[in-house]
């Protein structure tokens, strides 16, 4: 097990050089401490935060122990840090071809964001995503929330558990999704059929717009069909794109589990 010391220079600790940034929070730090594609170069954690993570800490990564207020300024003000604060570059790329050929086929679901830009809303659809065993999340580099602390807060360790694959072109990537075989689904509250029906058994990718705009035309036009999903409670016909996305996902999984 790693030995701690005390920390002695705050000032250099309190911002990211560029290109890398602070992750903080027990479950995104416990993740990124698992996952072995995860470079992290620094660690400031409480005595507190300490004894809940020691089993999980990377070896060779010198973990400073240091007051909670002085793990508060290297995060955004107000954050709730809980003790911890790792400093983290990027996860290395994904090519989505490579992560599709090294899927099982039947198996492999994928959500698509269009332009989905809120960083709260695609940590919730990333958590989602690892909860119901999605193979990966599509999200375009323009258009999407930077990789950053408060990104991987909201997915609460999700994105070191599941791939975030950025692409140039959401539309392009769906054609290459179609050349695999995989059935593309436009979630829109005007679809052409339920939801559960439009899944189907076979490798699915779920698509869905930003928030307010939904989805964009050249992006529905590369999907195979539309699905809407059902509300009966009348009064409210759509969802935060987060909340819709759980349902989604939980609907292929349950279709899995059928066939």
């Amino acid at each position: 097990m790693a030995r701690h010391r005390r920390a002695r220079a705050w000032d250099d600790r309190r911002s990211a050089a560029p290109g890398t940034y602070w992750l903080y929070g027990t479950h995104p730090a416990r993740a990124a401490l698992r996952n072995p594609r995860r470079s992290i170069l620094r660690g400031s954690i409480t005595e507190t935060a300490w004894r809940e993570l020691e089993r999980d800490w990377r070896e060779g990564l010198d973990p400073q122990i240091i007051p909670a207020e002085k793990v508060g300024q290297m995060v955004p003000p107000g954050a709730v840090h809980q003790g911890v604060a790792l400093l983290c570059e990027p996860l290395p790329p994904v090519d989505l071809g490579q992560l599709i050929e090294a899927g099982t086929p039947r198996q492999r679901r994928i959500a698509v964001l269009d332009q989905v830009s809120d960083p709260h809303n695609e940590g919730a659809i990333l958590r989602s995503a690892a909860a119901f065993g999605l193979a990966a999340v599509v999200v375009q580099d323009r258009h999407s929330p930077p990789e950053s602390g408060v990104l991987a807060k909201a997915a609460s360790g999700a994105l070191d558990l599941i791939p975030r694959v950025s692409v140039v072109n959401i539309a392009r990537a769906l054609e290459e999704l179609g050349r695999f075989g995989i059935w593309r689904v436009a979630l829109a509250s005007d679809g052409s059929e339920d939801l559960h029906d439009a899944i189907g058994d076979s490798d699915v990718a779920l698509v869905m717009g930003a928030e307010g705009s939904g989805l964009r035309r050249l992006v529905r036009e590369r999907c195979d069909t539309s699905a809407f999903i059902p509300m009966p409670g009348g009064e409210m016909q759509s969802l935060n794109v987060s909340n819709a996305a759980a349902i989604a996902f939980y609907e292929t999984a349950r279709a899995r589990q059928r066939h």
